[in-house]
C-alpha cells in the first residue's frame, strides 16, 4: 500500500463511520464493517511477515548491513504494532445492534 499510515487509517476510519452510521438501515452493514477490520488487521500481519522475510532473503554478506536489519525489523513492527493498536480502538459493536438482527 502506498501512502502515509495516516491518511490510509483517515480513510479506513471514513469507511467505517460511515458503515456504522448507516447499520440501521441495513443490518448486514454490522458485518461488512467487521469483516473489513478483520482483513486490514489480517493484512498487516500479513505485510509485516513478508517485510521480515524480504529482509532475511536479503544477502547479509556486509556487517553494518545486518544492524541496518535490525532496526528496520524492529520498524517493521513498531509500524505493525501501531495500524493493529488502530484497528483494536476502532472495534465499538454496540449490543443494540445486534438484537436488531434476528
Amino acid at each position: 500500500i502506498s501512502g502515509d499510515d495516516d491518511e490510509i487509517q483517515q480513510l479506513q476510519k471514513a469507511l467505517l463511520d460511515y458503515l456504522d452510521e448507516n447499520t440501521e438501515t441495513d443490518a448486514s452493514l454490522v458485518f461488512s464493517r467487521k469483516f473489513y477490520i478483520a482483513q486490514w488487521f489480517r493484512d498487516t500481519t500479513l505485510e509485516t511477515e513478508k517485510a521480515i522475510k524480504s529482509q532475511k532473503d536479503e544477502d547479509p554478506s556486509e556487517g553494518t548491513h545486518h544492524s541496518k536489519d535490525v532496526e528496520s525489523t524492529g520498524q517493521i513492527m513498531r509500524r505493525a504494532e501501531s495500524r493493529k493498536m488502530f484497528l483494536r480502538s476502532i472495534i465499538k459493536t454496540a449490543p443494540s445492534q445486534f438484537s436488531t438482527l434476528k
